[in-house]
C-alpha cells in the first residue's frame, strides 16, 4: 500500500516547518504542490494546519504512550505521530488504518526504520481516542486559568497569561477560540477608485461564490470554490488578503499633485504596496525591504509602474528626498495571525517581544527621518502584544531629541470617517475598531485578524 500524496505532502511540509522555521500556508501554495489533486491537496492542508494548531494537544495523547519524551524524537518520526495522532482524534472521516499504516510508511520513508514499531504501537493505542472535533461544547464553561486555557485551545501558557493580563478573560478566550478555526478566504477586489460597489468582473463557470466583506467595501468573503483557480486571481485582479491588513494600507490616505511621493517603508510580500500603487496611480512609491528574496517576491507580486522597489535596510537609508506619506508595516511577532499561521505560536519566545520591541523602535525613528513637513506617517503590526504596539509610539514620542519631537499622534477615528464617508468602509460601529487614537483588532472580537495602527503627523 503506496502513501496518498496527501500525507506525503503533509508530511513534507510539517518537516520544513519544523526544521527550517517556514511558513506552512506559504508551502502549501507554493509551485511544488500546484499539481496534487483538489483533494489532495484539501487533506495535505487540512493535516498540516491541523497539526500545527492542536499540537500540544496532541502531544498530551501521545505522551502516556510513550516510554521516551516526545523532544527526545527525531524530527520525523513526531512529525509522523503527530499526523497519526491528529487523523485518529479529528479527522472521524479518516479510517484508522489508514491513519496508522500511512503514519507508520512515512517513518519507513525517512529512513527512520526502525522507529516503525514505536509508530505503529503508539497510534495503535491512541486509536480509541476518537473526539469530536467541536471546541467548545454549548454547556461547556470556559476555563478561566492560563493552564486550563491554554490547554482546552492548545496555545502555550506564557501566551495565554500574557493575554489574560492584557485583555481579561473575555477578549481572550475569544481570541484563543478563532485561532482554533480554520480561517475563511478573504479576498481583495481591484478597483478604479470611487467602484467599489460593483465587481468589475464576475467568476462565470469558476464555481465561485461570494459574499461582502464585514469592513470594506473592496473586500469579499470566499463562501466556496477555489479562488486561486480562477483567471481573476491569475491576472492579478483579485489577491487573498485579510481586511484590516487592506485597512491598514486605506488609512495611509491618498496623495495628490505634482511630485507626490509615498514610501513603504517595510514592504514585502506587497498587499499593501499594491492597494498604495492602486490608490495613488500619480504618486511615486518607493518600496523598501531588508532581505533579496522578498523583495524579488515583492516585484514579481506589484506590477504598478509607479512602484520602485528597493532592497535596503530602512535604518540606513540615506533621508535625501522626503515622502509625504511613509508606511511602517513592522516586522512582529504576528500574534494576530495565528489562525493563519499557527506555527508562530509554538515558534515565539516570551524573550523574543522585547528584541523585536527595539528593532521596531529603531525603524520608526528610522522612518521619520523621511517625512515631509505636513506628511503622514502610520505605524502598523500584526501584532497583539503592547510592547510592540502602543508602547512603540509612545517611546518615540516621547524622546526628547529628534526626530519624535516634530510628530503628533493623531486620532485615528477621524481617518476611519474619512473611509466611511467615502463608502471604502462599510462598518458601521468606528469606535469598535478603535482603542484610545489608534486602531485596534482582535480575532474573534473583530471579523479580521488582530491588527494595530498608529497614524502621526509631522509639523
Amino acid at each position: 500500500m503506496s502513501i496518498s500524496p496527501a500525507r506525503t505532502t503533509a508530511f513534507d511540509i510539517l518537516l520544513q516547518v519544523a526544521k527550517e522555521d517556514a511558513y506552512a500556508s506559504e508551502l502549501l501554495h507554493s509551485a511544488q504542490y500546484v499539481a496534487l489533486s483538489p483533494e489532495d491537496h484539501g487533506l495535505a492542508t487540512q493535516i498540516v494546519m491541523g497539526v500545527l494548531r492542536w499540537r500540544s494537544q496532541l502531544d498530551s495523547t501521545l505522551s502516556p504512550f510513550s516510554k521516551w519524551p516526545l523532544s527526545k524524537l527525531d524530527a520525523e518520526v513526531l512529525t509522523a505521530l503527530r499526523m497519526g495522532a491528529y487523523q485518529l482524534t479529528r479527522l472521524e472521516r479518516v479510517p484508522a488504518h489508514a491513519a496508522v499504516h500511512e503514519s507508520v510508511e512515512l517513518v519507513k520513508r525517512s529512513r527512520r526504520t526502525s522507529a516503525a514499531g514505536l509508530v505503529n504501537a503508539l497510534l495503535r493505542k491512541v486509536g480509541g481516542k476518537r473526539s469530536s472535533p467541536e471546541l467548545v461544547a454549548a454547556d461547556e464553561a470556559i476555563p478561566t486559568t492560563p493552564a486550563a486555557l491554554a490547554a482546552k485551545f492548545a496555545h502555550p501558557e506564557w501566551l495565554v497569561a500574557r493575554w489574560l493580563a492584557n485583555f481579561g478573560i473575555e477578549t481572550t478566550s475569544a481570541i484563543c477560540a478563532e485561532n482554533q478555526r480554520v480561517p475563511g478566504t478573504t479576498i481583495r477586489i481591484r478597483y478604479a477608485s470611487g467602484t467599489e460597489n460593483s465587481v468589475p468582473f464576475d467568476f462565470t463557470g469558476e464555481d465561485i461564490r461570494l459574499s461582502p466583506g464585514s469592513l470594506l467595501a473592496s473586500a469579499r468573503r470566499v463562501e466556496s470554490g477555489d479562488i486561486t483557480k480562477t483567471q481573476a486571481f491569475r491576472n492579478g485582479r483579485v489577491a487573498i488578503q485579510d481586511e484590516a491588513s487592506q485597512l491598514v494600507a486605506l488609512l495611509l490616505g491618498q496623495v495628490s499633485g505634482k511630485g507626490s511621493r509615498i514610501l513603504d517603508a517595510c514592504a514585502a510580500p506587497g498587499g499593501k504596496t499594491a492597494i498604495l500603487a492602486e490608490r495613488n496611480p500619480s504618486a511615486t512609491i518607493v518600496a523598501l525591504d531588508l532581505h533579496p528574496h522578498r523583495t524579488r517576491l515583492l516585484r514579481e507580486r506589484v506590477q504598478a509602474t509607479n512602484v520602485s522597489v528597493i532592497t535596503a535596510d530602512l535604518r540606513t537609508y540615506p533621508p535625501g528626498e522626503k515622502f509625504d506619506r511613509v508606511l511602517v508595516d513592522a516586522p512582529c511577532t504576528g500574534t494576530g495571525t495565528l489562525a493563519h499561521h499557527p506555527e508562530i505560536k509554538w515558534r515565539l519566545r516570551a524573550e523574543d517581544i522585547p528584541q523585536l520591541q527595539s528593532l521596531q523602535v529603531s525603524l520608526l525613528r528610522a522612518a521619520m527621518q523621511h517625512v515631509a513637513p505636513d506628511g503622514t506617517l502610520l505605524y502598523s503590526t500584526c501584532s497583539l502584544e503592547p510592547e510592540e504596539c502602543e508602547q512603540v509610539v509612545e517611546e518615540v514620542l516621547g524622546e526628547q531629541d529628534l526626530p519624535g519631537k516634530h510628530f503628533e499622534l493623531c486620532d485615528i477615528s477621524a481617518e476611519l470617517l474619512r473611509l466611511q464617508n467615502k463608502k471604502i468602509l462599510t462598518a458601521t460601529n468606528i469606535e469598535r475598531l478603535t482603542q484610545g487614537p489608534y486602531l485596534r483588532t482582535f480575532p474573534g472580537v473583530h471579523p479580521c485578524d488582530g491588527f494595530f495602527a498608529a497614524l502621526l503627523r509631522r509639523s
